[in-house]
């Protein structure tokens, strides 16, 4: 959405206007995209951190525009509730032989670093985590909502839609009831957003191999089990997310509208473009911002279009730029932030090796013979169940489909991501040192959210749920300082 959002009302000839310029904009984008400069190959990756700021007593603490204000970094921006930020990494381009994994860490950990001695000193914290585990009922209050114009925008679009607030319900081995009054509900989830900048012809099966293999790299990469003290999923984001943004109308006997936040609708067929016409014509628009005049570029800026795929938040995102040129690239939505910067990194590496990995005639043949709805089933299962998950696939060399434990097909599969990664010929160093902290993790079976778990189960034999928390995060931030991936905290 970015700073394009100036106001926070519109008026229903706005809204008229805004949905004439998205379509026209649909066309401009069909006939960009076929342009040759969109099957340049020239792998570029990126990332955004998401982090929570807590108090000494691992509260949210709402110091946002404070440490915004004394980092003052371009590639640092508030995030919609006061006690998160984001860190918007530069693009890392691949080429042969480079270390853009290498940089990518490197960049990120120095970040953190200042970062989180400018909260030092004010007695605050920076903590990567997909959730912050003591967050409750108090912090959803729009009281905690950064003032700003665009999430102003946001909050009255999506209340104006749903009529109402939040009512957040999480059955895990606990249950979780939380009433949120607005957007803030959905700014408590902090993830780690990873890019890869595609050619147009490999898009297709690229983003469908993503889709495949998320369900893997999720349970792989859990670090969201505890909310309000409450173990819920594994990787809680998922419910979080969805039902904070989840607009549907539940009288509504016959149908229901899709879900803003969703695994996505099926396969891609043909074109990136699809994914777009596909937002347009399922979503409403939320923020209807126009721009005064459309500037004739090439390729085309499509800020109408851009802006409304940018209020529809599907667990991995095909993105659009006119920059440099113009390209696509897949946005990976579904990693949470932290445990530590290497874990982060090797998750990114997952998923990028996986996306690049698959062929295209093996992509067929999944995609032909698991229908999309148990792809979501699978994103679903991981979420809830981790390492522990048994997810539907097709039989081996007969039809028909089968439940097999997600373990049984990461071993499987990671030799494809492996692959993936070569296809790039980086640095072998780069790669091997990344693949052993993945190949560790899920030797142990310890993920952020394991790890969670079983440490506040420990602190809970002898104390509350709230100290137990406490203690738990402790750890989890001094485990963090260290630098140890989470395959190796005691």
């Amino acid at each position: 959405m970015g700073e394009a959002i100036y106001k926070e009302e519109f008026s229903p000839a706005e809204y008229r206007e805004f949905s004439i310029r998205l379509e026209n904009q649909l066309g401009l984008l069909r006939e960009a995209i076929k342009a040759p400069q969109f099957n340049r190959w020239e792998p570029t990756f990126g990332a955004e951190l998401e982090v929570y700021l807590a108090d000494n007593l691992f509260q949210p603490a709402p110091v946002n525009e404070e440490l915004l204000a004394m980092a003052n970094h371009e590639q640092l921006t508030q995030e919609l509730n006061k006690y998160n930020l984001e860190f918007n990494m530069s693009p890392t381009p691949a080429p042969i032989q480079s270390k853009p994994f290498m940089a990518m860490e490197s960049e990120l950990r120095d970040f953190l670093d200042i970062l989180q001695g400018h909260a030092r000193s004010i007695d605050a914290q920076v903590i990567p985590i997909g959730i912050l585990p003591t967050l409750q009922d108090k912090h959803l209050s729009l009281d905690f909502m950064t003032d700003r114009p665009r999430y102003h925008a946001l909050n009255n679009g999506l209340t104006r839609v749903r009529n109402g607030g939040f009512h957040i319900d999480i059955a895990g081995e606990d249950h979780l009831s939380l009433h949120g009054e607005g957007v803030t509900v959905e700014g408590a989830n902090t993830s780690f957003q990873v890019h890869l900048q595609l050619p147009e012809d490999r898009f297709v099966t690229c983003f469908n191999s993503a889709q495949l293999t998320t369900p893997l790299a999720l349970a792989l990469s859990a670090n969201s089990p505890l909310i309000a003290g409450c173990r819920l999923w594994q990787e809680s984001r998922i419910a979080l997310f969805k039902q904070s943004i989840d607009l549907r109308e539940r009288s509504n006997s016959h149908w229901r509208q899709p879900a803003r936040v969703s695994f996505g609708h099926g396969w891609v067929r043909n074109s990136a473009w699809e994914l777009f016409a596909e937002n347009v014509a399922l979503y409403q628009p939320l923020m209807p911002v126009l721009t005064d005049e459309e500037e004739v570029s090439d390729p085309p800026r499509l800020p109408e279009l851009c802006l409304h795929h940018g209020t529809i938040w599907p667990w991995n995102r095909a993105v659009y730029s006119h920059v440099g040129g113009g390209h696509l690239r897949i946005e990976f939505r579904f990693l949470p932030a932290g445990p530590t910067v290497l874990d982060m990194i090797a998750n990114a590496a997952l998923c990028i090796g996986w996306a690049l990995g698959i062929s295209a005639d093996s992509m067929d043949h999944y995609a032909a013979r698991l229908p999309f709805k148990f792809a979501e089933y699978n994103f679903y299962r991981a979420a809830q169940e981790g390492m522990e998950a048994h997810l539907i696939w097709p039989r081996k060399h007969r039809g028909g489909l089968e439940e097999r434990p997600v373990r049984e097909l990461i071993e499987e599969f990671l030799p494809r991501a492996r692959q993936g990664l070569d296809q790039l010929e980086l640095d072998r160093d780069d790669v091997d040192r990344l693949w052993k902290i993945i190949e560790e993790r899920f030797d142990t079976g310890q993920t952020g959210a394991t790890w969670q778990l079983n440490t506040f189960e420990k602190y809970r034999k002898t104390l509350g749920v709230g100290d137990s928390c406490r203690r738990m995060l402790a750890d989890y931030v001094a485990n963090m300082t260290d630098s140890k991936p989470v395959a190796r905290w005691c």
